[in-house]
């Protein structure tokens, strides 16, 4: 498609899978909204399958969802406008149905796929697409809800791997901010739904992990290790928080 008198460019979408319960249901979701959704299940380490997504598409720009993403059946991929010169992603926010907090995080994308050729240069960076060269654009736009909260382990997994990344520091900013501080609060204390205690417990190991590990890169990776996560919930052997 032409990008000519405002119209978007010809973009695919991709669903990045692993093991969420709810990854069919959001797919078929995905693709009322988008037509058609090619979709990566079941690859071990984030980058890597970061750039198997971008292997699979055929379009420079494409959309990239998360298998927790119940993307909003009114979002218009039409009218999305080209990523500028030197911005390798773009971010809609998601609501968090545990805690009510809005941003990026599980946020849909638009990606640039040549810029996911550099991905592996900032080995340290915990959230792997900080590797992507150039800033990213976060728009305030909400593109659905980030349904993590599906069994007790994947909501604890969620609250772990998002209050470890927020307790060190953004990767793009690697320094802890207000509005940080203010989601950090809201991961550990609030706590809606059925598994809403296991998003909090979540958030204090991973808070605990972060003070741990510090800047021992080796350490850092694991977080992109889903099953290290499932193998170190396992291991602190939690009782039903609160129970």
């Amino acid at each position: 498609m032409s990008t000519a008198a405002g119209m978007a460019p010809a973009r695919e979408c991709v669903l990045l899978s692993y093991d969420e319960p709810r990854a069919e249901r959001h797919h078929r979701r995905l693709i009322g909204v988008f037509g058609a959704v090619k979709r990566l299940h079941g690859v071990r380490g984030m980058g890597r399958a970061y750039r198997l997504c971008a292997e699979l598409v055929d379009t420079e720009e494409f959309f990239l969802a998360d298998a927790d993403l119940a993307i909003d059946t009114s979002f218009d991929p039409g009218t999305v406008t080209p990523l500028p010169a030197g911005v390798p992603m773009r971010v809609w926010r998601t609501r968090n149905p545990v805690n009510g907090l809005v941003y990026g995080y599980g946020g849909l994308k638009l990606c640039r796929r040549s810029a996911f050729r550099h991905l592996g240069r900032v080995p340290s960076a915990v959230d792997v697409l900080a590797g992507l060269p150039g800033r990213p654009e976060f728009v305030p736009a909400v593109a659905g809800d980030t349904a993590f909260d599906a069994s007790p382990r994947h909501t604890w997994r969620a609250g772990f791997r998002e209050c470890a990344m927020l307790t060190r520091g953004c990767d793009y900013r690697r320094v802890r901010s207000e509005e940080a501080e203010h989601r950090l609060h809201a991961w550990q204390h609030i706590g809606h739904g059925p598994f809403g205690a296991w998003a909090r417990q979540g958030a204090a190991d991973g808070i605990a992990f972060a003070q741990w590990a510090r800047d021992n890169s080796t350490v850092w990776a694991l977080l992109n290790d889903p099953q290290w996560l499932d193998e170190h919930f396992a291991q602190l052997g939690h009782a039903v928080p609160g129970g």
